[in-house]
């Protein structure tokens, strides 16, 4: 027990020791100050902003960031549809894999673009080394690159500086940040075991049967994985995505891709307190994330620690609850991996969440609903901010204070726009398909014709939670599945599951970039004010304290009855069960 926890402790302790060191990095490459990566790097970005006619000074407009999002995220979309139904006469693809349905390939490109890589296709006999590494693998990069775009233009409009240019933050985003960490990565990744290579899948004897050969599957899996954990990507290059041998072999590659996650998003918390010129707000907030963070991994390391009543009743004694797990990773890797990922909205997964005790899926849910511990690339940070500005306007109105935030008045549009973008489009993206999915009928047996089935295994609570976790895995752009739902083709009810998660895809990637980015730009255009003893400051402790009371309150108002329906049933079932 205890060299599980001093395990969780110590990767927690690499991702602190990280965070000033990245963060500030980040902070001197978005500031445009002098990094030492300039000599080689500066060359090769006034070769790409000069092809692409970029006018690396011009400063956008919020609706000018936004057309820049939302045109340059379109095109690579196309680009990526192009490759998907292109590719059994593309290049690297040894395995003659032909062309997935249009739904299956309507859900892949939304599901990459928006940086989500929910999957609902298993990637090993769907596509080939071409369309993954030149398709999928691109999107790694862009898309987290928007994301990190978006967070920080939305910081600099908080700190009263102009949006940027989106063109020259996506490039810098990818150049100066994920290239770097991802040739490291990919290094360390194949002394680790992970293969990178385009040939074929080997073909060996069984050990039960020498006369029998089988297909192991193999590819260019150790560029695609680092970018897929540092990206918060989470889509893996096989079906059971970091579970794989060949994706994450060992407790060393597993350490890797936990502090990989996390290492960005940590560290925009600080870049944000470099830019913002306030270390001690950014250390507070740091500290108020890593907090709730710790309290979710403890929930979940002792549930699983503790394993099944009613297995240990069968067992007599109290055994960890292993089923669905690595034995390589063991409980306690698999609890922090299972947090982090849906806290970080990565998606990727070493373990099978379906097999979690309901406090697992009441920690997972809880991240995704959220959306803050730590959140999205570079959105997670934008995410934290906008609670910042409603926890100020509740305050300020409760105390009688002047609702200011970095000496910017808070007032009706960013508290609307704050509001709308925390307290109703993720609900919507998630509840709504919910209920209609669990209102669907059942496929009958037989039925292999595609139509609006359910496609749900799971009975009782369990199966409620097995579709929230879908929705609400699509809208938080994190990814990861929860098992067990006939999502792939050629299921019947594959087809309303492709649909359906994209609109939450879709809803929950734009419509919060769009709030947030004209939530940035109201607060650029506004006049400084000077600090007085009405105004309330955001850099304490105890107002730390009353925001995270504000992110927890309004999340269980929103999103308590359907936990409470879920897992927090669930788990009186089992208890009741062996009662």
């Amino acid at each position: 027990m205890f060299q599980g926890w001093i395990q969780i402790a110590l990767t927690l302790l690499i991702v602190v020791a990280i965070t000033p060191f990245l963060g500030g990095y980040m902070a001197r490459v978005y500031l445009g100050e002098r990094t030492l990566l300039d000599p080689v790097l500066n060359p090769v970005e006034r070769i790409l902003f000069k092809l692409s006619g970029v006018q690396t000074r011009e400063n956008m407009t919020g609706w000018q960031y936004i057309k820049a999002v939302l045109y340059s995220n379109l095109v690579m979309a196309l680009l990526l549809t192009f490759i998907l139904f292109s590719q059994g006469w593309l290049p690297f693809n040894p395995t003659a894999l032909s062309e997935p349905t249009w739904d299956t390939v309507l859900h892949t490109v939304i599901s990459f673009i928006t940086n989500t890589d929910q999957q609902h296709y298993s990637g090993e006999t769907t596509y080939g080394y071409f369309a993954q590494f030149a398709g999928l693998g691109y999107m790694l990069f862009v898309s987290a690159a928007t994301g990190l775009a978006v967070g920080i233009a939305f910081i600099r409009g908080l700190t009263g500086r102009p949006l940027g240019n989106f063109y020259v933050d996506l490039t810098q985003s990818i150049t100066r940040i994920l290239l770097p960490i991802g040739i490291i990565g990919t290094i360390l990744f194949i002394a680790g075991g992970v293969p990178e290579t385009l040939t074929g899948p080997a073909i060996v004897p069984t050990l039960e049967n020498p006369a029998i050969s089988q297909a192991i599957a193999r590819g260019p899996v150790a560029h695609f994985e680092i970018l897929k954990q540092i990206g918060e990507n989470g889509g893996g290059f096989f079906a059971v995505n970091s579970a794989h041998p060949f994706e994450n072999p060992s407790p060393f590659t597993n350490l890797i891709q936990t502090v990989g996650m996390v290492m960005i998003p940590s560290s925009f918390i600080y870049t944000y307190g470099v830019i913002a010129n306030n270390r001690k707000q950014a250390w507070l907030v740091y500290g108020m994330v890593l907090t709730i963070s710790i309290v979710f991994i403890i929930f979940n390391g002792i549930s699983e620690y503790n394993g099944n009543p009613a297995v240990n009743a069968l067992l007599g004694g109290q055994v960890p609850n292993l089923e669905g797990k690595e034995v390589r990773f063991g409980w306690a890797q698999s609890a922090l991996f299972s947090v982090i990922t849906t806290g970080t909205m990565t998606g990727a997964v070493n373990s099978f969440h379906d097999s979690f005790m309901p406090t697992g899926g009441f920690v997972m849910m809880s991240n995704m609903f959220l959306q803050i511990i730590w959140g999205g690339q570079g959105t997670g940070t934008a995410y934290l901010f906008a609670y910042l500005i409603l926890a100020v306007f509740v305050t300020g109105l409760m105390v009688g204070r002047t609702p200011e935030f970095l000496g910017r008045k808070i007032e009706k549009r960013e508290v609307v726009l704050a509001g709308f973008l925390i307290l109703l489009v993720h609900p919507i993206a998630i509840l709504i398909p919910g209920a209609i999915a669990m209102s669907l009928p059942s496929a009958p047996d037989g039925v292999t014709a595609q139509g609006f089935y359910n496609g749900i295994t799971n009975p009782s609570f369990h199966g409620l939670t097995q579709v929230l976790y879908e929705y609400a895995s699509a809208a938080a752009n994190n990814g990861s599945g929860f098992g067990g739902l006939l999502t792939s083709q050629p299921a019947p009810s594959a087809l309303w599951w492709n649909l359906s998660a994209s609109f939450s895809l879709l809803a929950g990637r734009y419509v919060p970039i769009v709030a947030l980015l004209l939530l940035a730009d109201s607060m650029s255009r506004k006049q400084p004010v000077p600090m007085t003893s009405g105004t309330l400051r955001t850099d304490t402790g105890l107002f730390t304290g009353i925001t995270a009371g504000v992110i927890l309150i309004m999340g269980a108002l929103t999103f308590f009855p359907v936990l409470a329906l879920g897992p927090i049933a669930e788990a009186f079932q089992i208890a009741k069960g062996i009662g």
